[in-house]
This record gives structure tokens, sequence and C-alpha cells, in this order.
């Protein structure tokens, strides 16, 4: 909306034309989502449910009876700035429809006295998956009409059938919802491991995938609509601060289940749109290994009756604090150092030794 009134204005106004550049567009997203988002959220306190205890969480008892559910509040903000500063295309505008549904079936199990059950939750993220794995199936065809991912160690691009980009594409969805999901257990963990996440992919898509020359020089596919996943990325870490700004430890809200949830689709969806799967664990090791392994072990012990990882504790911060005596803000602190020193490596890695 901002971008296209920039347009109209810029003929008899000059410095109209800056709403058109995503560099000041950016900027003024990223602030505008911190201060609506920091001003706005405690006001809903009274609205939002309250926390009830996670079951097997070392920290439900601190967490028990605190409003939860913010999630509600600052994706529905990210979505409505998203509309108002990006100028959207049918993917983008799909992204954010599905993102606020996952947000909605969060949200309904935050609100739910009893909580909703895992199969009727696994139901609901196998349709939204799917569904976006087919969205991207369509809109993500290179110029030849085929789909096709770039990898680490190969300077092209490997074609791919369009069944098994499905396949991979809701299995990523999928593990990055819950991994998402099951991180969120110390105040601040895991919207700052989120934060770095988006930052991460943020910078990809505009000063990589969105540039014809960098991209080029990389060897990976120019992606024409990178400027505005990136602004609509920055959006979403603005809003995401404004939450942490509350939810920083001693935390007084909660995202709950309807922005773990969220945040994890909207990470695995633009993991999809870079065009590397494998991008995953550039922006989410820790999160894949904190909430994924713990996933894995119950799987294994509930329908093969293998039991594994026995001596450690999932999510794996909960392990830290129980057995090693770490606080939870030296949790907070040592995760991001440890995903940070992945995430260059990787960078590294991905980008140029190809």
């Amino acid at each position: 909306m901002i971008y296209y009134l920039g347009g109209l204005l810029k003929n008899y106004f000059g410095p109209a034309r800056l709403l058109q550049s995503y560099a000041i567009l950016i900027v003024f997203a990223l602030y505008i989502a911190f201060v609506l988002t920091e001003g706005l959220l405690p006001a809903f306190y009274s609205r939002l449910p309250h926390d009830r205890g996670r079951e097997f969480t070392l920290s439900k008892e601190a967490s028990k009876g605190k409003p939860t559910g913010a999630g509600a509040v600052f994706i529905t903000l990210f979505v409505l700035l998203c509309i108002a500063f990006t100028p959207l295309d049918m993917l983008q505008s799909g992204a954010l429809l599905l993102t606020w549904l996952m947000m909605l079936t969060g949200y309904l199990d935050d609100r739910s006295l009893n909580g909703w059950g895992e199969y009727r939750k696994a139901v609901l993220d196998l349709i939204l998956c799917l569904s976006a794995s087919l969205l991207l199936s369509h809109f993500m065809k290179g110029d030849d009409g085929r789909l096709s991912f770039w990898l680490p160690f190969v300077s092209g691009s490997v074609a791919v059938p369009a069944w098994l980009y499905v396949a991979i594409s809701t299995v990523m969805l999928w593990t990055s919802v819950n991994t998402t999901n099951c991180t969120d257990g110390v105040d601040g963990l895991s919207s700052s491991l989120v934060i770095l996440a988006l930052f991460t992919l943020a910078l990809i898509f505009y000063i990589v995938l969105g540039h014809v020359n960098s991209s080029a020089y990389l060897l990976v596919p120019h992606l024409d609509s990178g400027a505005s996943w990136g602004l609509m990325t920055f959006c979403l870490i603005g809003v995401l601060m404004g939450y942490l700004w509350h939810n920083a430890f001693p935390s007084s809200v909660l995202m709950g289940d309807a922005g773990s949830r969220a945040l994890g689709f909207y990470i695995g969806f633009c993991v999809m749109v870079s065009g590397n799967p494998f991008m995953f664990l550039v922006t989410s090791t820790i999160i894949f290994v904190n909430g994924g392994m713990g996933l894995l072990k119950v799987a294994l012990k509930r329908f093969f009756h293998i039991s594994v990882f026995s001596n450690i504790r999932f999510p794996l911060h909960d392990h830290y604090r129980k057995n090693h005596g770490w606080s939870p803000t030296q949790v907070l602190i040592k995760f991001i150092i440890i995903q940070l020193l992945i995430t260059m490596g990787l960078l590294g890695v991905f980008f140029k030794i190809r």
C-alpha cells in the first residue's frame, strides 16, 4: 500500500519516491513494528488466556498464570504491516494467510481449557503444511517450468520432481513448526533464536538472492521478489523484538503456541523460498537440535519401542538447566553464541564451496 502510494505521489512530491526504496521501507517497517508491538501488547494481557503450565517442562510453575497466546497479537500486527508496506504477490499473500491460520490453530489451543490433543494438531499441521507446499510448488517454478534446488558443493541447480518437492517441503514445514514450538520454554530463548534466524534469512533475501550481481557471483538463482521477502521478514523481526521487550527474563507475557507455531511455519516457508532446504540448518540448527531430538526420542519410543538419549532430558534447554545447573540467562546466551558460530560457518560453506 505504502509502496504504491509512493509511486502515485512522486510526480507531485519528489521525496515521495523514497517510499519505493526497499531500504527505506525496511527501516520504517522495522521501527514501526517494534514500537506498535511494544506499546500495544500490554493492553491485551487481560484479554489473553493464562498459561496452565506445560507438563514435563522444568519451568512450568514459573510460567503458570502468566498471560499467553501473545502470538495472536504480534502475528496479526505482522500481517497487517506487511499488507501496508510490501507490494505483495500471490505467493507472499498465501504465505501470510497460512502463517496467520497456523497462529490461529495455536491460539485456539492456548485458550482451550484442556488443550488440544496431539492428533488433532497433527492433522491441522498436515493440512496447512501440505497447502503451503502445493502453493510453493506452483509459484516456485523456474523459467523452464521446473522445480529445482541449489545445494552446497554443487555449482548448478538440481531439478526436483513435483511430488518430491511437495514431500520435502511438507516435512520441512512440519519440522520447523514443531521444533520451534518445543524450543519455547525459557524466557526469551525461542524469540531470540528466531530473530537470529529471521535476520539471516532477511539478509540473504535482500543482499544475495534479490540482487542480480550478488546472486550471479555466488552462482545461486536470482529471486525477483527477494527484496520484498526481505522487507516482510524484517517486519516480523520488528514485531518479535517488541514482544521480546516484555518476554525477556523474567517475562511478563508468553507467546504461546500461537506465536511459536506461526514463527516456525514462516521460517520453514522462507527456507523453501530461498531454494535450498538445507538453509534450515544455517538459520535454525539449535532450534532443530533443541526441539527435534526430543520429538525423535518420543516417536521412536512410542511407535517402535526404541529408547535413545535415555540420559538426556528434552527439550535440551531443560537438560542443561537441570543437569548442568545453567541459569535461564546462561542457556539463552550460550545457545545464541553456538547458533551464531554455526550460522557463520555454514554460510561460508553453502555460498562459497560450490
